[in-house]
């Protein structure tokens, strides 16, 4: 599954690196007059793949990274949310959330769920050994 998010993270990165006005244009936004501002969030999407493969290679030492990656997930939705309830971006931008946020929350958090007490259990033993 975190193979699956990080190469759908880095495909989603590079094609907002290489198209970042798609989004405004699907949307009946007008288009941006700085489009490097989308194609930087295009860059920061794609380094979480590279965050999503080092989960997939080492499971038991990826919850914090889960973690982090499920609560930019959460986040992000809020504030679209909060975008379209105040009518400053339109209904049709959800395909933003759904795509990258929405779809991964039930697995992201099953892998929390179920590796939690792993990431417990290395915590005490890391303040053990100071």
């Amino acid at each position: 599954m975190f193979c699956a998010a990080g190469i759908y993270n880095i495909v989603w990165g590079l094609s907002a690196v290489y198209d970042p006005q798609w989004l405004f244009r699907f949307s009946g936004l007008p288009p941006l007059n700085h489009p490097q501002v989308f194609a930087c969030l295009g860059m920061v999407v794609g380094l979480y793949g590279i965050i999503y493969f080092e989960v997939a290679r080492i499971p038991e030492r990826g919850w914090l990274l889960a973690a982090v990656g499920l609560l930019g997930k959460l986040l992000g939705p809020l504030g679209l949310t909060w975008l379209i309830w105040r009518g400053t971006w339109p209904a049709r931008t959800i395909v933003l959330c759904a795509t990258n946020d929405l779809i991964w929350w039930l697995p992201f958090s099953l892998y929390l769920h179920d590796t939690w007490p792993v990431f417990v259990k290395d915590v005490r033993r890391a303040e053990r050994q100071r």
